[in-house]
């Protein structure tokens, strides 16, 4: 069973609140997880996904919660909102009675609309909200994984810990990081993104959103895959789609809600208003997925597309985020574009320090690389060590404080 870094936020939540929400995209192995905390701290289990159980938390929560007693899990709670209420009932409850109400609750949900709307009506200050992902490459290789840092010293280590070839990179990236695919690796990833799809429109889009043409949001979600890493320009995806600009609108946040997405924001300063874009890049949460929708089969054709470099920025990216999420940091991560077409892949704050990130397939690059940095030269923050994640095998300077990394240094 492949070790989860977060699985330590979720320990640390059970002795220090009441509910542990549980959230990330269908998959990413939130089931899994607490099923490992049900043999290892004695809490029971029960799925929402079962009809049956879903139908009795639905109609009668108070009973369902008298029939499963506490510590318990609660698996993709989002079905049943009515629980929130009461859930919030018993943890002040025991609270009041016994002085001491930790650990009483771990709940999973892929659904981050739904369980955020509840979490916010009913259980404000109680709950711990533990987002997951899908694999980070460290976990797949077995290695520890800590926060991304642009140090020589650091990821000249931490690239050592395992090897990525280039034709691996792009295995990986076509693949995917979804844990089913990693525990089964003759499992074909074209079968499971198939029925990872087929569910993902049946249980989770349906629930927020009455499709009438379930074909055209598929249509939508194949547009928006070839498009990661890229400006989100709604109007071009209407056109693509044949659907209003406010219909992509409201498609895009139920992508952003189950996971599926993310939006990463334009930097912004006072002194660079008037010069940056203001739209945000898109970025699949998982890379598989994407290239599955995008009908990129297998690593050569990947490798021989237009897509390539897109691709290879969306699976750094999310592979920087993840390092963070994974160990409970909050993640300040933005891009920069402006409008003379400088362009920074990802620029993040960490302790009061601003570092800028390029994303590139290739091996060998120079200070003409990084011409983007000095826009920022004049930031209110102080600027930090910045970098080229690439796919060097070692680690070399590029100009002062600026670093060439190696992918397996993050």
């Amino acid at each position: 069973m492949i070790k989860r870094t977060i699985k330590e936020q979720i320990v640390q939540s059970i002795h220090n609140k009441p509910v542990t929400l549980v959230t990330g995209a269908r998959q990413v192995g939130k089931s899994t997880l607490c099923y490992e905390m049900k043999k290892e701290y004695g809490f029971h289990y029960v799925s929402l996904d079962d009809l049956r159980e879903r139908d009795q938390a639905i109609r009668d929560p108070e009973l369902f919660l008298q029939l499963h007693p506490c510590p318990l899990i609660i698996d993709e709670i989002q079905y049943a909102p009515k629980l929130f209420d009461v859930i919030e009932a018993t943890v002040n409850r025991e609270k009041l009675e016994k002085g001491e109400n930790s650990g009483m609750f771990i709940l999973t949900g892929s659904q981050a609309y739904e369980l955020m709307h509840g979490v916010s009506q009913s259980m404000a200050g109680r709950v711990a909200i533990v987002r997951m992902s899908p694999l980070s490459t460290r976990e797949i290789y077995g290695c520890s994984e800590q926060k991304f840092e642009i140090d020589p010293s650091v990821s000249s280590l931490r690239s050592k810990d395992f090897t990525l070839g280039v034709r691996d990179l792009f295995s990986l990236i076509v693949r995917g990081m979804y844990p089913e695919l990693h525990a089964n690796p003759h499992l074909d990833s074209a079968s499971f993104y198939s029925n990872y799809v087929d569910t993902y429109l049946e249980r989770d889009v349906s629930q927020i959103i009455r499709l009438k043409e379930k074909l055209q949001f598929q249509n939508f979600m194949e547009a928006l895959a070839s498009l990661t890493g890229e400006e989100l320009v709604y109007d071009t995806l209407a056109k693509a789609v044949g659907v209003s600009v406010n219909t992509i609108k409201s498609w895009i946040s139920v992508l952003v809600a189950g996971d599926i997405i993310y939006l990463l924001q334009p930097y912004n300063e006072l002194s660079i208003t008037k010069r940056i874009v203001k739209r945000p890049k898109i970025y699949f949460n998982d890379t598989g997925l994407a290239c599955y929708l995008a009908r990129l089969n297998n690593e050569d054709v990947l490798m021989n597309s237009i897509f390539k470099g897109r691709y290879v920025e969306t699976y750094i990216v999310n592979e920087i985020r993840k390092s963070f999420r994974n160990n409970g940091l909050q993640d300040r991560f933005f891009f920069y574009r402006d409008n003379n077409q400088n362009e920074i892949d990802l620029v993040y704050v960490d302790q009061g320090t601003l570092h800028f990130v390029e994303c590139k397939s290739g091996v060998d690059y120079s200070s003409k690389d990084i011409k983007a940095f000095k826009q920022l030269a004049n930031s209110a923050y102080p600027i930090g060590a910045s970098c080229i994640v690439c796919n060097t095998p070692t680690f070399y300077s590029i100009a002062k404080g600026v670093y060439a990394l190696p992918i397996t240094s993050i």
